[in-house]
């Protein structure tokens, strides 16, 4: 995901080391219960939608953004299915950048927009039946996310 400008001030002054980040994951399902996942730019795995909340957003604004940023689709949340975080919530970036995130997860509706990747933090989007994710080109943080939701076991 790319860094917010909040991020990159702070970054300036860590630089690598470990940033504990509220973030959003989006659980968005089509009509016939398929899973939208997003293919990320920065490490070529499928994920959840999703990203860190700005300064001042809600949760919930935060998630129907990166919905509409990564994927052009505008959604409707539906529920909360639950707050995670702890050493599964770690991820290393490419570049060295080590977040924790404590993941606030939405299930979400599609409701308009057209689906396409944004070309910067996500280059495709994949429907996905809850049965046949792509476990193998998951990130250990997804694979986590998966896990604490009930996806993927």
């Amino acid at each position: 995901m790319a860094a917010s400008s909040y991020v990159t001030r702070l970054r300036c002054s860590i630089g690598h080391d470990l940033l504990l980040l509220p973030a959003v994951a989006v659980l968005a399902f089509d009509e016939r219960r398929r899973l939208l996942l997003v293919r990320q730019s920065d490490d070529g795995c499928w994920a959840t939608v999703g990203g860190a909340v700005e300064p001042d957003e809600s949760p919930a604004d935060a998630a129907v953004r990166e919905a509409a940023e990564e994927t052009g689709l505008e959604v409707e949340l539906v529920s909360l299915r639950g707050v995670f975080g702890g050493p599964s919530f770690r991820h290393r970036y490419p570049n060295g950048d080590e977040c924790s995130y404590v993941a606030i997860v939405f299930e979400a509706a599609v409701v308009g927009g057209r689906a396409r990747p944004d070309g910067d933090e996500t280059l495709e989007i994949g429907w996905f039946d809850t049965t046949e994710l792509p476990l193998g080109e998951v990130n250990d943080f997804t694979v986590a996310l998966f896990e604490a939701v009930g996806l993927g076991a």
